[in-house]
């Protein structure tokens, strides 16, 4: 079967949001894109190496009543793990405790995460359900990143609804600081291998001393 679903878009072009499109012009494009399939509803190769990269995301829930809220979520490369084609979970680390993510869940599961890619210019929207896992210490400790020091509190299980890339149009390029120490040591390693290498030809240059 194939990973298209031909409403899987409806998680996100609502009623309200396709009126928008068809009174600014882009809905005729949208609809025959939809013809087509939808957004990908299965982790595929591609989301998987992304996922797998990723160190940083940011992960948005909402209020029974609606009231929005965003959080950042991070840890090593590959702190989300994949646990099958349609779900992915994270450790959930202790932190300030006002839970303001935990109660939305309870009371709406509706959730989003947002993975940007700064370095290559790359973005990710993932729509789903989500769920905190408070009593399973297996699970947990399974996600936990080996040797990060945080204390995990309980597990996020995120079930995939659908999911997109965006094109790179307006995101800055930025290098994580220890990217950009890696880069600069290898330069610096390069620089005095290259002046030991001139120094020891000027020294075979030298003419013979004649006293």
């Amino acid at each position: 079967m194939s990973d298209l679903h031909p409403f899987s878009r409806d998680v996100a072009f609502t009623p309200a949001v396709k009126a928008v499109q068809a009174r600014k012009g882009s809905r005729d494009a949208y609809a025959r894109v939809e013809q087509g399939g939808g957004w990908r509803t299965k982790i595929d190769d591609n989301l998987a190496g992304f996922l797998a990269e990723a160190d940083s995301l940011f992960f948005a829930t909402a209020a029974a009543d609606g009231q929005p809220y965003v959080q950042h979520r991070g840890g090593p490369k590959g702190f989300v793990k994949i646990l099958d084609q349609n779900t992915i979970a994270f450790a959930d680390y202790s932190g300030n405790r006002q839970y303001i993510t935990q109660g939305n869940l309870t009371e709406n599961p509706r959730a989003y995460i947002f993975v940007i890619d700064y370095a290559h210019r790359r973005r990710v929207k993932i729509w789903g359900d989500a769920r905190v896992i408070e009593d399973d210490p297996a699970l947990v400790k399974s996600l936990m990143p080996q040797g990060y020091k945080a204390r995990p509190e309980q597990a996020i299980l995120f079930r995939i609804s659908a999911w997109d890339t965006n094109c790179p149009q307006h995101i800055p390029q930025k290098f994580d600081a220890a990217d950009v120490a890696q880069a600069l040591a290898s330069r610096d390693a390069r620089i005095a291998e290259l002046e030991t290498e001139l120094a020891a030809l000027k020294e075979r240059a030298a003419p013979a001393d004649q006293s």
